[in-house]
């Protein structure tokens, strides 16, 4: 099993930008493909981005292309989401997730991921 605990939420204002991290604890990081989600008030959990074991292969959604970055440190056993020029489709709250084995083709589905964080809240302003 292994633990999330994201953080670097916060409140900023359109254009900024936040570098949201998720802390894992338990056996084998290296051993999952992680990814991060987020979900607006009254919406459904959305997928943002994905990435495998190695940080060698990465998803993401299309409207945040090219604005965010995912990466990992299996190091320190923590996964980051760098996001910048930040709108206020952006708010939501951001989940961190987990799932052992490699990252899979259209790994973009709520169900795909066996472990969840907590959340924290990204609130941008216009």
């Amino acid at each position: 099993q292994v633990q999330l605990v994201e953080s670097g939420g916060g409140l900023v204002q359109a254009g900024d930008s936040l570098r949201l991290s998720c802390a894992a604890s338990g056996r084998a990081f290296s051993s999952y493909a992680m990814a991060w989600f987020r979900q607006a008030p009254g919406k459904e959990r959305e997928f943002v981005a994905a990435i495998g074991r190695s940080g060698g292969s990465t998803l993401y959604e299309d409207s945040v292309k090219g604005r965010f970055t995912i990466s990992r440190d299996n190091t320190k056993n923590t996964v980051y989401l760098q996001m910048n020029s930040l709108t206020p489709d952006d708010t939501a709250v951001y989940y961190c997730a987990a799932d052992p084995g490699p990252l899979r083709v259209r790994m973009v589905r709520v169900y795909d991921y066996d472990y969840w964080g907590q959340g924290t809240q990204v609130t941008v302003s216009s």
